[in-house]
């Protein structure tokens, strides 16, 4: 049975790799997703991805994983961590487990940024390591689900 990953991206996110690269680091989000592809197509999982600067829209993708059989996100919500219990309270209606990935390391920066509304509710949470974050947490999300599925 193949694990279906989904790895969502919030605002802002469309502009890695041009956006304050001395932060964020000089890798694209494409970059980032062709990396996540390999390992998925390595692993014979599937990782689909979305990103988007509506926090509307974010909610609705995080409703409809529910239904289309994800089994396991990777969510930078990047500025709406800070602010959104939509996306909290969306994250907690699908029950979906969810590793939250920050690209910066936000204990370092402006005080705003330390809590995070989605973190109490994510099996763990990666800051500070850049793009390699994401792949650390497909790498979890693909043995979380592979032991799952042997446990059912």
């Amino acid at each position: 049975m193949s694990s279906r990953v989904l790895v969502l991206n919030g605002p802002n996110l469309n502009l890695l790799g041009t956006r304050e690269p001395a932060v964020y680091g000089s890798r694209s989000l494409a970059d980032i997703e062709a990396e996540l592809a390999e390992v998925a197509r390595r692993s014979g999982a599937e990782v689909v991805f979305f990103q988007s600067n509506h926090e509307g829209a974010l909610v609705d993708r995080i409703h409809s994983a529910k239904l289309d059989g994800t089994d396991f996100l990777i969510v930078n919500a990047g500025a709406f961590t800070h602010t959104s219990v939509a996306l909290r309270d969306a994250l907690a209606a699908v029950e979906l487990p969810f590793i939250e990935v920050h690209l910066s390391n936000v204990h370092r920066r402006e005080q705003f940024r330390h809590h995070s509304y989605l973190a109490d509710l994510a099996l763990g949470t990666i800051v500070g390591l850049g793009a390699a974050g994401y792949r650390y947490a497909l790498e979890y999300a693909l043995g979380h689900t592979a032991k799952n599925s042997k446990d059912h």
